[in-house]
């Protein structure tokens, strides 16, 4: 059975996956807040391979919650949304096989990592790990690069898909990475990552401040 990545996490196969998430839902009660920081950086990653993520996530995360059973005798899990409101989510529809959109997604993000770590290397060597939101001295280890001072991440891979003929005419490489593989011509890779360095606005932010923002 094929692996299966959530975020940075490599699991084995699907059920693997799977029960990872579970032992998350199983070690709160009904209606606490997820509170360990490792969970809800799962529980982020894995919403955002929800294909309905963007309305789920809303305004942004604030926290997420174990929600009672809706049917069946089994709990869940809900987002908490930074304007206060809570919508619920199924892990088992996030677990299902990405779409192809997804997988160029994941390839994208994969491709400018050098370009977010230049940055957050910048930033330390010229001593201003600050959040240019909030203005509070950052340590490394609470430090996020962020989109928000300019167009949204998945904007600026949806108008370079538009460039290129659609989703469909980006073709990858079978997966051998985390990234689901890899742009299948360099030529194509080398022209994502001229577009993103053009339209990337990046700052950053602490951690549970980028945390709180739309995961887009």
């Amino acid at each position: 059975m094929a692996e299966l990545w959530i975020g940075h996490r490599r699991y084995r196969t699907k059920g693997d996956a799977r029960e990872a998430v579970r032992e998350v839902l199983y070690r709160y009660t009904v209606g606490s807040i997820v509170d360990q920081e490792e969970d809800h950086l799962l529980l982020l990653d894995l919403l955002d391979m929800h294909h309905e993520a963007d309305d789920k996530i809303g305004p942004g995360v604030e926290a997420f919650a174990i929600a009672p059973p809706q049917r069946g005798p089994y709990p869940g899990f809900e987002v908490i949304r930074t304007d206060g409101s809570g919508i619920d989510f199924s892990y088992q529809t996030c677990l299902k096989t990405p779409t192809y959109r997804q997988q160029v997604l994941n390839v994208m993000r994969d491709e400018v990592k050098p370009t977010i770590n230049a940055y957050f290397e910048s930033r330390k060597a010229a001593g201003s790990l600050i959040s240019d939101q909030s203005g509070t001295p950052l340590e490394s280890t609470n430090t996020a690069v962020s989109y928000f001072r300019g167009p949204p991440f998945v904007d600026i891979a949806e108008e370079f898909a538009e460039t290129v003929g659609g989703w469909e005419a980006i073709e990858l490489t079978p997966s051998t990475e985390p990234g689901l593989g890899r742009f299948k011509g360099r030529n194509l890779a080398d022209r994502w990552f001229n577009h993103h360095q053009d339209r990337a606005v990046l700052g950053l932010l602490s951690t549970r401040e980028n945390q709180r923002r739309p995961r887009r």
